[in-house]
């Protein structure tokens, strides 16, 4: 071969190998990070699995393919604030996160916003449920995506109501999300013709409801809403069975239950139950595939409706990042979020309000009897479909301060 072909050759090996770390050096970096209950009472509807979720989110999106360079990483705020904030700082301040994913238990949730408000970063809200994100303590760096307690309030409440359940007495987890979400459906019962004959707070987490249920039972009331959630919920929901309480005629409003509760409640203890979420992994062949792949890597596990939320909201984030080529500016992003319809396999077409609130579809549900159901995860059945436009509190209703008047 000639020399010149030769030292042609060289040159061209030498500029390809300038050129892959130059190329590598040109992507975006994103950090992530998946703040959630890894050890309490939203660990298994949370927990690893919302970070697997992620990790989904960003192998589906090839972000070296669209200029990004992308990392995810997790971390337990064992439902309590001042754990939650100071991690989030250590994320932001020491760490390079540029947005924080998930965040059950509520009161959490309103000290992650506003710290990341603070450092004008990114929050988007799967698993913490209070209606205030996206009303008083709304903020332009906050986006709340898989439900909320004013959701939950419309579909649960509304359901029970029609059937006959007039009178309400509730037993309320003593926190954020439990105050919002008896507020909310306490709101909804006494506006379509229902009243409110007492309730009792309780510690939060609580692993023994038998004095309350007792006095639940005492009131007569016809409706016992439980304005709780993960094994709090499933405790309660146990004991009441125990207690024969649905069995007296007492209907029990389960106003937050994830699959994983149910599953571990069993159908002999849960079936019939009714309760509004925004995902099930057997709706149609897409939530059907998905789940699929998410058991390859949570054995034994079908996705909750709060880690289908970190997956879908993780696709979003990630467009709007690329569409701006950077995930510096949290605002920003947020704004640009709200820009972008949404689209994706888990929750479909959709938008982001003004106020930060993602609107799509929700769905009354009930617990199958076990007669029904045809294997370990076949728990639910649809009711009724609830319209995106109609599922969500109304915008002017929640009293957002960045919404004019």
């Amino acid at each position: 071969m000639p020399v010149r072909h030769l030292a042609a050759g060289a040159l061209a090996l030498l500029g390809a190998l300038h050129a892959a770390p130059s190329r590598a050096a040109d992507l975006v970096p994103v950090k992530i990070g998946v703040m959630n209950d890894r050890s309490g009472v939203y660990f298994d509807s949370t927990g690893e699995g919302s970070a697997v979720a992620a990790r989904m989110a960003v192998e589906d999106f090839q972000p070296e393919a669209h200029g990004l360079k992308v990392e995810v990483i997790a971390a337990d705020h064992q439902n309590k604030p001042d754990v939650g904030a100071s991690i989030a700082r250590q994320w932001y301040d020491r760490d390079g996160v540029d947005a924080i994913f998930d965040v059950p238990t509520s009161s959490v949730a309103l000290a992650i916003a506003q710290i990341t408000k603070e450092k004008n970063k990114a929050f988007v809200n799967s698993g913490g449920g209070t209606a205030d994100l996206t009303g008083p303590a709304c903020t332009p760096n906050t986006v709340h995506w898989t439900y909320d307690t004013a959701a939950l309030a419309n579909g649960t409440g509304k359901a029970l109501l029609k059937r006959g359940g007039k009178s309400w007495y509730f037993i309320t987890a003593d926190y954020a999300f439990g105050l919002a979400l008896e507020r909310d459906t306490k709101a909804v019962v006494e506006k379509n013709g229902g009243k409110v004959v007492g309730g009792v707070r309780t510690p939060f987490p609580n692993p023994d409801f038998s004095s309350f249920l007792l006095q639940a039972q005492a009131s007569g009331a016809q409706v016992i809403g439980l304005a709780d959630a993960g094994l709090d919920a499933a405790n309660a929901i146990k004991q009441a069975h125990e207690f024969g309480i649905r069995q007296g005629g007492q209907q029990l409003a389960a106003l937050l239950i994830a699959i994983t509760d149910v599953h571990s409640l069993g159908l002999d203890v849960a079936q019939g139950l009714q309760f509004t979420a925004s995902f099930y992994w057997d709706l149609n062949e897409a939530t059907r595939a998905f789940a699929a792949r998410f058991e390859t890597k949570m054995p034994g596990k079908k996705p909750t409706s709060y880690q289908a939320g970190v997956y879908a909201s993780t696709l979003h984030y990630l467009k709007a990042v690329e569409a701006l080529h950077s995930a510096k500016d949290g605002a920003a992003v947020v704004a640009k979020m709200k820009e972008i319809p949404t689209d994706d396999p888990l929750f479909g077409k959709g938008t982001i309000r003004p106020d930060g609130r993602k609107i799509h579809p929700m769905y009354l549900f009930e617990a199958k009897a076990p007669s029904e159901s045809k294997g370990e995860w076949d728990l639910y059945k649809v009711l009724e479909t609830i319209p995106a436009d109609q599922a969500f509190r109304p915008m002017s209703e929640g009293g957002c301060p960045m919404i004019a008047k």
